[in-house]
């Protein structure tokens, strides 16, 4: 008969004694559980202890954590938050410099956990942790300590960031700003800096007075801190004013920046990032691609301004900027005198560079996006890559008619294609490393980027042989194209445009139909009947993978509100599928994990459904902001009983179906997500393909001559070839 549900258990060590082996009742009060706990070793006062884990953060136990504790865990006996708080609050305060030490060094350790936390905030101890800051007396591993506690006091969001004093924030700076401080303190008072902007308004101004990007740059180059600068670059330019954070541009290629967007831009900052990190000789951690990431978002949305400006027809500026473009394409050619012949030549030499609208090209500016944005690429391949913008126009309107490529129509158009694949103006999703190495090797990528692909959009188009008709079509196609070179993840703007080479429009055709094969292919009732028969055959070998993924486990980033203290753990199943393993670990491990090391199990016995996206309990709970669409794809969570829940988000879609496929599949549920399917159709595809080759390739026997019979008045005739 199994045991009670409300029954657990556990071993209890305290030093110096045998352990304690109890079947903890849950029902119980914690507190009576202690006492007897305490009688066992003879140890008075039981209100003065707690119990922790003994394994993994040793986090105390409360009546709130209590329900995750879990058969054969192991617990500790231990003073309780309260007491602890209140002798490391005193031993900090100490003279003894050692015994300082050690106290800070346990409190850095301790500070992680909430219960203990709150009981040393609520004695002041965040105070007392940031007048020893601002004394200026520590130095070494016992700043270094002093900071870590600090910042995972904080971390809990029990104290409002807007009480720090501007005295703390001034000693913070500068320690980044001192050229010879340890790497230890100069990473955690990064750290702080960076939840200061990102979690209060007003002290974004304070900081943003004593720490400029231009500092934070000469960090870049120590691959020991150059993850927490450039997050705090990230940081100060995301909760930058929007009036700090760029102003209007009073030409399109001589933008006014304000200091933080034309930091952003600027060639230095590129070239450390592009040479110390991204051709750095160390490979670049997930945390790190989320850096950078961002600030690819951050530096694209500079353009969100221009991208929602629509051109006003009425405005002089804009408009000589048309003219400059028509300019540029027919120089040489005089303009007629008269009023009538000027306008009609103009409407003529509009229509000549593709605009939709020949008598007024200003109106095709009009709709956002792309709005200006689209007059601004124009204007710099016009500009910049003159031979190139002449041959695409001249080109083009030498050609007939129902061939010619609108390039005015066409570069609009793209643009907007563009800001859509790049999705310029929106917030950087939270689970995202999707960076591209190319965008940092130019100081103006974003507009080379335009002038490869329109180039590519002409190719396209006269691949395609294409109609003023079959504008969207090649439009599908461009698009396909520019999606496939950037997942290839070229590293500069000359192997984008070698990729590209690769994908011309016969390839995405031949890559459309390989495709489409495992869809289109064997339609007959007997090919149909015998992929009937191999489904279960090919959904069972899925499965089998899927579990054997499980077995070797996934790595998982625990969602906080400061990224760059980043925080992992990883969760496996049990070789014989009855136990789901999970823990908590230092750092992002490089391959398997083993068993031992993940404290905490559940059986898969115990599991009851498997929940997805907004319906997991964890993405209700995250604000607005955080509850962005990556985000919400990758979640799922794990019920069990009794009615707990195990929380994941993906590191991306491919391990998000590997798991939820896999957690079906051990929960004999049908297995559904669209990597099932896709792998589903090309396994099956490739049996069918196999089994029908073999069909082919049969030798038929040569017959064995015939028995001589009586002469018949029918003559057969074998052909056994």
């Amino acid at each position: 008969m199994p045991p009670p549900a409300d029954i657990v258990k556990v071993a209890i060590e305290w030093p110096g004694a045998n352990a304690q082996l109890i079947e903890m009742d849950q029902k119980r009060p914690l507190s009576s559980i202690i006492r007897e706990v305490c009688d066992g070793w003879s140890l008075s006062g039981s209100e003065q202890f707690a119990l922790r884990y003994a394994d993994g953060p040793q986090l105390y136990i409360t009546e709130q954590s209590r329900g995750d504790i879990k058969n054969g865990t192991i617990l500790r006996l231990a003073i309780s938050p309260a007491r602890a708080a209140r002798q490391l609050l005193e031993r900090i305060q100490s003279h003894g410099i050692d015994a300082r030490l050690e106290a800070l060094k346990e409190l850095a350790k301790l500070s992680a956990d909430p219960t203990f936390a709150a009981e040393f905030i609520n004695m002041e101890g965040i105070g007392t942790l940031a007048r020893l800051v601002e004394s200026g007396t520590h130095f070494g591993e016992m700043l270094a300590f002093t900071l870590t506690a600090f910042l995972e006091l904080m971390d809990h969001g029990i104290v409002s960031w807007d009480l720090i004093s501007l005295s703390f924030i001034k000693q913070i700076a500068g320690y980044v700003n001192q050229p010879m401080v340890d790497v230890s303190i100069l990473q955690r008072s990064l750290a702080i800096l960076e939840s200061m902007v990102l979690n209060s308004h007003s002290l974004y101004h304070r900081v943003a007075q004593e720490i400029t990007v231009g500092q934070l740059i000469g960090h870049l180059s120590n691959q020991e801190i150059q993850t927490y600068a450039i997050a705090l670059i990230n940081a100060l330019f995301l909760k930058a004013p929007e009036d700090r954070r760029q102003e209007e541009y009073t030409n399109p290629l001589e933008q006014h920046l304000t200091e933080m967007a034309s930091t952003l831009a600027q060639k230095h900052l590129r070239s450390i990032i592009l040479n110390h990190v991204i051709r750095g000789n160390r490979p670049i951690k997930a945390e790190m691609a989320h850096q950078l990431y961002v600030l690819q978002v951050l530096t694209f949305n500079l353009l969100e301004e221009r991208m929602m400006t629509k051109m006003d027809p009425n405005d002089q500026a804009q408009r000589d900027i048309i003219f400059e473009l028509r300019r540029i394409a027919f120089d040489g050619d005089t303009d007629p005198t008269g009023t009538e012949k000027r306008k009609a030549m103009y409407t003529k030499d509009y229509k000549m560079l593709g605009f939709t609208n020949h008598l007024n090209p200003a109106m095709d500016f009009t709709q956002t996006p792309p709005g200006m944005l689209a007059l601004d690429n124009m204007l710099y391949l016009a500009r910049v890559h003159q031979d190139t913008y002449i041959r695409i126009v001249l080109e083009n309107s030498s050609r007939e008619d129902k061939h010619e490529c609108p390039f005015g129509r066409c570069a609009i158009e793209l643009t907007r294609m563009l800001c859509e694949i790049l999705q310029v103006g929106e917030l950087p999703n939270e689970g995202c490393n999707d960076y591209h190495p190319m965008f940092f090797t130019h100081d103006r990528a974003w507009e080379e980027f335009f002038c490869v692909c329109i180039q590519l959009l002409n190719k396209t188009w006269k691949e395609m042989r294409a109609t003023a008709e079959d504008f969207n079509k090649v439009m599908q196609v461009v698009r396909e194209q520019i999606t496939r070179a950037l997942a290839m993840k070229p590293s500069s703007i000359d192997q984008l445009k070698n990729k590209l080479r690769g994908l011309s429009y016969s390839e995405i055709l031949r890559l459309r139909q390989s495709e489409r094969m495992s869809q289109d292919d064997f339609q007959s009732p007997p090919i149909i009947e015998l992929r009937e028969r191999i489904q279960p055959e090919i959904l069972e070998l899925i499965k089998q993978q899927r579990l054997n993924r499980l077995c070797e486990g996934s790595c998982f980033r625990k969602l906080g509100n400061r990224r760059r203290q980043e925080k992992f753990w990883f969760c496996r199943l049990s070789l014989n599928h009855k136990l789901l393993h999970y823990g908590d670990l230092e750092e992002s491990p490089q391959g398997e994990v083993p068993f031992e090391l993940l404290s905490d199990k559940i059986p898969v016995s115990d599991i009851k459904s498997v929940l997805t996206g907004k319906d997991c309990p964890h993405m209700k709970e995250k604000s607005a902001l955080k509850q962005n669409k990556e985000v919400l794809e990758l979640a799922f969570s794990v019920l069990y009983d009794p009615d707990e829940t195990l929380n994941f988000v993906a590191p991306n879609k491919y391990e998000y179906c590997i798991w939820t496929d896999g957690l079906c599949a051990l929960l004999g549920r049908e297995m559904g997500s669209d990597l099932t399917r896709s792998d589903l159709d090309t396994l099956i595809s490739m049996e069918m393909k196999l089994r029908l080759l073999d069909l082919e390739n049969i030798t038929i026997p040569e017959a064995p001559p015939p028995v001589p019979k009586e002469p018949s008045s029918y003559n057969f005739t074998y052909n056994y070839s």
